[in-house]
């Protein structure tokens, strides 16, 4: 039987500039997974994250050094096996899942039995700015039911004041991106218990999460950094009340799967993230979305294009992207 592996790479420039605590990005940087066994293909994609040691490049060569095993039939679970969780590892566990419905005549949610939402609200950012900037941008989405909002720790309850009065009606998960101290978190927590925040994500930077254990949230403080496999999730309780899962930490969507049962497991809220990407990163997400208490996958929302028939972000309600997409019968779009 005919096996292939390629690996491609895309820049996708972004529609503004995407501003967190820890820089700026104009484009997406994303690498490509595509499997051929015999008559049937698979696809899956990647964003490789600075923040975790993490480039384009090194993933690439991550993904070259299984390929062959990948060709020569090695199962795939040992092939997936062979990288740490991880981009890498991200990208090839989605495409073999779209590889194996196309197979099979199963979709990938027959497989798991995690249904693909038809329609699922979803947070829309407002990038770090300027105070009247992050008030416009989120006046522009301001009938979304979930609003995202970034900082660091410079003039944190005016950027808060301004978002929150933009949209009133929006529920807010704020994200510090590990800005915060402690220090910060305490004297803003008054502010939070006024304002309509959902979630209060990753304020603290990893690593530091023992200053959490004792303080009073307004709101649940959801692990992001803190979180990349399952293992650390025991470690996380006392600190944290809810989980950011993501695939391109997990190492894909067998391990957010097994991210997703031991949250609900241990008791935590789940929100499903992303990293800023094209619908063929996030259609393999919406399967965890779907379970999940919150979405958070705007990430193709900020791309100037996209991939045809991708997910559509309208309101801050998302739509699956097109039958056969991904993950699903049929051939590869």
């Amino acid at each position: 039987m005919l096996r292939s592996f390629v690996v491609s790479r895309r820049r996708w420039p972004l529609k503004a500039p995407f501003r967190i605590s820890r820089g700026v990005k104009t484009a997406a940087e994303t690498v490509m997974v595509e499997l051929r066994r015999g008559a049937a293909a698979g696809r899956g994609e990647s964003v490789p994250y600075p923040r975790y040691g993490e480039s384009v490049e090194a993933v690439v060569a991550q993904l070259a050094t299984v390929a062959a095993a990948f060709e020569s039939g090695m199962p795939d679970d040992a092939v997936t096996a062979m990288l740490p969780p991880g981009a890498a590892r991200n990208a090839l566990d989605c495409a073999l899942w779209d590889l194996r419905a196309r197979e099979s005549g199963r979709s990938v949610a027959a497989m798991t039995g995690l249904a693909r939402p038809g329609r699922l609200a979803c947070a829309v950012t407002v990038s770090l700015d300027e105070p009247d900037a992050m008030a416009a941008a989120a006046r522009a989405i301001a009938d979304a039911p979930v609003v995202k909002v970034k900082l660091d720790a410079d003039r944190v309850e005016e950027r808060l004041l301004a978002v929150g009065q933009a949209a009133p009606n929006s529920r807010l998960i704020i994200d510090p991106n590990e800005g915060w101290t402690i220090d910060i978190l305490r004297d803003v927590r008054p502010l939070l218990a006024r304002l309509n925040i959902a979630l209060i994500e990753q304020p603290l930077p990893a690593g530091e999460d023992a200053a959490l254990a004792g303080f009073d949230p307004p709101a649940p403080v959801c692990a992001d950094e803190s979180v990349h496999t399952v293992a650390q999730m025991q470690a996380l309780k006392g600190r944290y009340q809810a989980i950011n899962v993501k695939l391109d930490k997990a190492g894909g969507l067998t391990a957010a799967i097994a991210l997703l049962a031991e949250g609900r497991r241990l008791g935590f809220t789940i929100m499903t993230g992303c990293m800023v990407g094209s619908s063929l990163a996030i259609a393999p997400a919406l399967h965890i979305a779907g379970a999940s208490d919150f979405a958070d996958l705007d990430g193709p929302w900020w791309l100037a294009e996209d991939w045809p028939d991708g997910v559509t972000l309208a309101g801050g309600w998302m739509s699956p992207p097109g039958r056969g997409f991904w993950g699903e019968p049929g051939e590869v779009v």
